[in-house]
Order: C-alpha cells, then structure tokens, then sequence
C-alpha cells in the first residue's frame, strides 16, 4: 500500500476512534428552542431566562444546574401558589418527559440569574450552560430581550 494512503487511513482510524471519547459528558439530546434572557432594569440585579426544552429521547431526562458568567448565583426556579400569593422557589431539577417538551415561562419553571454583574439590556447575549441528569451539557448564547418586545410572553401559547 502507498505510504501516504496508509498514514492518511491512520489518521482517520484514530479520529474517529477518538470523537466519542471528545463528546462524552458534553453532548446532549436535549434542543433548546426560543431561549430568552429577561433584560434587567435599571436598579434590578437580578432577572430570568426562558425557553423551551425539547427531549427527542426515548427516556425522560432532566435539566439539574444552569450556569451563567453574567450572574453570581443561577438557580432553576418555579412559581407557587402559597396562601394567595405567588411565590418563586428554587427547584432541584426540571423534568424533560421522553419524547416531549418542557417550557420554562413567566408564572412557571424559569432559570433565576442573580446578582448580575452588569445591568442587561435588549440586544446583549447571555451565556448559559444548562446541565443535564446524565452529565452531559450544552452551551447557549441566549439574546436578552425586554417584557416590552413581546418575545418573553411568546411562550404563553
């Protein structure tokens, strides 16, 4: 066999072999669709991100941590009922049911950015990484939008 075909052929072999190994615990089945952040007014330092979560799996999954760069502390939240008033509260991980989708909306499940590092305003992007039950992660740059533009309210279908 010709010597550059064979070391070409090699070299293949050893990508190939090697992609899974470079995916594992980063992938993930999960599509975020319509991601949103909340943009913050002024004197606020804290805001939400929205979004929907689609699960083509054929097993449920669960979204347990979100990150962001742009707040000192993210949280997966929801919104309760309690005495006659609605309450936000941490939750510990949002249920993806296989085959179907969750959405995280005002009045619902949401991810809190807390403490913000700078104000947020439409037309910034935020970084977010969501992490899933099985370890596995995806990154998303969501675009920050204000309540006035109409985009946050979009997922109230």
């Amino acid at each position: 066999m010709n010597r550059p075909v064979t070391l070409l052929s090699t070299l293949v072999g050893l990508f190939v072999a090697t992609v899974p190994a470079l995916g594992a615990g980063t992938g993930s089945p999960i599509h975020i669709i319509d991601p949103v952040v909340r943009s913050s007014p002024p004197g606020q330092n804290q805001t939400a991100a929205y979004m929907i979560l689609h699960n083509p799996d054929k097993r449920d999954r669960s979204l347990v941590k979100a990150m962001s760069p742009a707040a000192k502390v993210t949280e997966l939240h929801t919104v309760i009922k309690e005495n006659g008033l609605m309450k936000m509260r941490p939750v510990s991980l949002v249920l993806i049911k296989a085959g179907d989708q969750t959405r995280l909306e005002p009045g619902g499940l949401h991810i809190m950015l807390i403490g913000l590092k700078a104000p947020l305003k439409e037309g910034d992007r935020v970084a977010l990484t969501l992490t899933f039950d099985d370890g596995s992660h995806k990154q998303v740059n969501v675009p920050v939008r204000s309540v006035q533009a109409g985009h946050i309210n979009k997922h109230r279908h």
